[in-house]
């Protein structure tokens, strides 16, 4: 009855910050949802809103941007990559690296891979021997 006469009085936009309408659009583009129901739209926006809160205080109480009392993307990418709560997030919140530190890895990936190609051509090789 409480978020009916918030949806009544127009004041459930003021009670969650999220745009309802963007939180629509990205519930909708799932191909399981057919049609979303205005308290489940409400009640996303909220626990989302609150899961940024809960991920942006524990960042800010953990990480090392306190020092210049501001969270930093690092503080973020920390928390995804040591939290086990935020693991899930580690994809999305990569530690930040030097392009040329990525290139060189990209390269070893690459070398290794060769490697292997060759390991396993050799392998064969000796079956065939026998």
């Amino acid at each position: 009855a409480e978020m009916a006469a918030a949806r009544l009085s127009g004041t459930e936009n003021r009670l969650v910050s999220l745009p309802l309408s963007r939180i629509r659009v990205i519930m909708k583009s799932s191909p399981e949802v057919s049609s979303i129901n205005q308290d489940a739209l409400f009640l996303t926006a909220k626990a989302t809103e609150l899961f940024v809160q809960y991920l942006a205080t524990y960042s800010y109480k953990h990480g090392r941007g306190k020092e210049k009392n501001a969270l930093t993307y690092t503080d973020l990418s920390h928390t995804a990559e040591e939290c086990e709560t935020f693991q899930f997030l580690a994809d999305i919140l990569p530690k930040k690296i030097l392009a040329s530190k990525y290139l060189k890895m990209l390269e070893k990936e690459k070398r290794d891979g060769e490697m292997r190609e060759d390991d396993d051509e050799a392998e064969e090789e000796e079956d065939e021997d026998e």
